[in-house]
């Protein structure tokens, strides 16, 4: 049997809940051998940032190289990338090894506000990042810097996601956590048609890392061989297991339940 390889772009979160941390530990739970790359170091927990060390791009560098050599993967995510110069070496190695797959999650502010892409890194992220992306994960706060467009109805976001489409991402995938109402909606633009995802929304402070996770699942499937459709609805059932099963841990914005989907597809058969 195929044993399928993700690989994370992304930097280290200390309490666990979010980054590559939260990569690895979706990887896991869907099946796929996780290999990392770790950008930056950040000390933070449930209540904040506390401090980001941005790792020298030798060793970002370096890091990809080591995969590179001897461990192919078969899909790659980046996720908080912190500046320009991180943004172009990374684009340089996934075009050096034509690695596919690439899920791009423009990680640009913490749940508690500290900022993990710096002002000047948007436009390196548009130029580098988004035309070899074969899916882009903005939510909406972060579909409105990439667009220039204020998001307030559906409409505003199918707007916006043209928009980020036009600068080079196959797919464009706005999440609906920051919008309004019962339910929960995620959009897809593959270019030709917009596609709807529906879920019941949680009342919950506890979401740290569910940008990371849902993200991280797509990029799980994707690894496995499913089309972008199928990966983002595995994805959504399993982040939305995640919030569900509360791990209720720390005194801030808890992270979410990574072990939940094994647990709900067991209870199914």
């Amino acid at each position: 049997m195929k044993m399928y390889k993700a690989l994370t772009i992304a930097g280290s979160d200390s309490g666990g809940g979010a980054g590559i941390q939260a990569d690895l530990k979706t990887f896991q739970e869907l099946g796929v051998f996780g290999m990392t790359a770790i950008t930056a170091i950040t000390a933070q927990n449930t209540l904040g940032v506390q401090g980001v060390y941005p790792v020298p791009i030798e060793g970002i560098s370096e890091q990809i190289d080591s995969i590179g050599a001897d461990l192919t993967p078969d899909a790659v995510k980046t996720g908080m990338l912190f500046n320009s110069e991180i943004i172009k070496v990374v684009s340089e190695k996934i075009k050096q090894y034509s690695w596919t797959n690439l899920v791009v999650d423009p990680v640009m502010i913490a749940k508690g506000g500290a900022p993990l892409l710096q002002e000047e890194a948007i436009d390196a992220l548009k130029h580098f990042l988004l035309p070899i992306a074969t899916v882009i994960t903005p939510n909406i706060p972060e579909a409105e810097v990439l667009s220039g467009q204020k998001i307030q109805s559906i409409n505003d976001r199918k707007k916006a996601a043209e928009i980020i489409f036009n600068l080079g991402a196959k797919n464009v995938m706005i999440k609906g956590g920051h919008s309004e109402g019962e339910a929960m909606i995620d959009l897809l633009f593959d270019g030709n048609e917009f596609f709807q995802f529906e879920s019941k929304r949680i009342v919950t402070k506890n979401t740290h890392g569910t940008g990371c996770t849902f993200s991280a699942a797509i990029t799980a499937e994707l690894a496995k061989g499913k089309n972008i459709r199928e990966a983002i609805a595995i994805a959504k059932d399993f982040i939305q297991a995640a919030i569900e099963d509360d791990l209720m841990i720390g005194s801030g914005h808890g992270p979410t339940n990574h072990w939940a989907y094994r647990r709900k597809c067991a209870q199914r058969k």
